[in-house]
């Protein structure tokens, strides 16, 4: 069965596919006839759509859609996306302010060439396309940052977990759970910046000093962390003092402060 994820890349590469065929469609409107070279390797099949293929009756359809997409996954570029189709401007049209929505309904540039009318057309919507087709990349940005913050839920979880052993009295096993949620977060931090972790089972130090070598942390954060590996280091280890609760709410505090500003 079809996941949602999958469902969702599917639709973007078929807006990216439909979109090439606009593209193809622009130029058959216009009349700007391919070369033998540009159809060079390329199917009977393929290149009878290409030459089949058109641009008013189906860019609609194609906007809408992509443009709902785009507002869902990448809202930064919906203005961009728009002002290509229409330009919000009541004077003259020009080179400036010729849009997509001018050439659907029959508006042209008289003073300019069919293939410079095209080419305004053609660079609008190759703005439009190059969009779409960014959306791929965002939608694994985006399943990333859906993943930290339902990380981040569970780090808060857990948390909770542990002020509620230490409040029974379970110090210990309270600064471990503690030490493994800041173990867990320094680690999807380390990946979120695609930094390798050359060991294979890292402590909190290790992970500590990879971010500041790396500069996602400055020294005063790294100072931070160390002073939380070492609450944690005296709870994990029976020959180190017995923890205070004081040292547990510092290190409660200090993980959730870690979790909620260093990402």
């Amino acid at each position: 069965m079809e996941s949602n994820l999958e469902k969702y890349r599917k639709e973007i590469n078929d807006l990216c596919k439909d979109g090439l065929f606009l593209k193809c469609g622009l130029r058959n409107e216009m009349h700007i006839h391919y070369t033998d070279s540009e159809l060079e390797g390329i199917s009977e099949d393929k290149v009878k759509k290409i030459k089949e293929a058109s641009f008013k009756d189906k860019y609609q359809k194609w906007y809408n859609a992509s443009l709902a997409a785009i507002r869902q996954l990448l809202p930064d570029r919906v203005t961009d996306f728009v002002s290509a189709y229409h330009a919000n401007v009541k004077k003259e049209k020009d080179l400036t302010n010729y849009c997509i929505e001018d050439y659907i309904i029959g508006i042209t540039l008289v003073s300019y060439s069919k293939e410079d009318n095209y080419g305004l057309i053609r660079n609008k919507l190759d703005l439009q396309y190059q969009i779409v087709c960014s959306l791929s990349d965002r939608l694994d940005s985006a399943l990333f940052e859906i993943k930290q913050l339902i990380e981040s839920d569970l780090f808060d979880s857990e948390i909770d977990e542990a002020m509620m052993l230490a409040n029974k009295g379970f110090l210990r096993g309270a600064g471990a759970i503690c030490g493994v949620v800041l173990e867990k977060h320094l680690k999807m931090v380390a990946a979120s910046h695609t930094i390798k972790i050359p060991k294979k089972t890292p402590t909190i130090n290790d992970l500590n000093d990879l971010l500041k070598n790396s500069d996602v942390i400055d020294v005063a954060q790294w100072r931070h962390i160390q002073f939380l590996g070492d609450l944690r280091n005296k709870c994990d280890h029976d020959k180190t003092p017995e923890p205070t609760k004081g040292d547990l709410e510092d290190l409660v505090s200090g993980v959730r402060k870690v979790i909620k500003t260093i990402y």
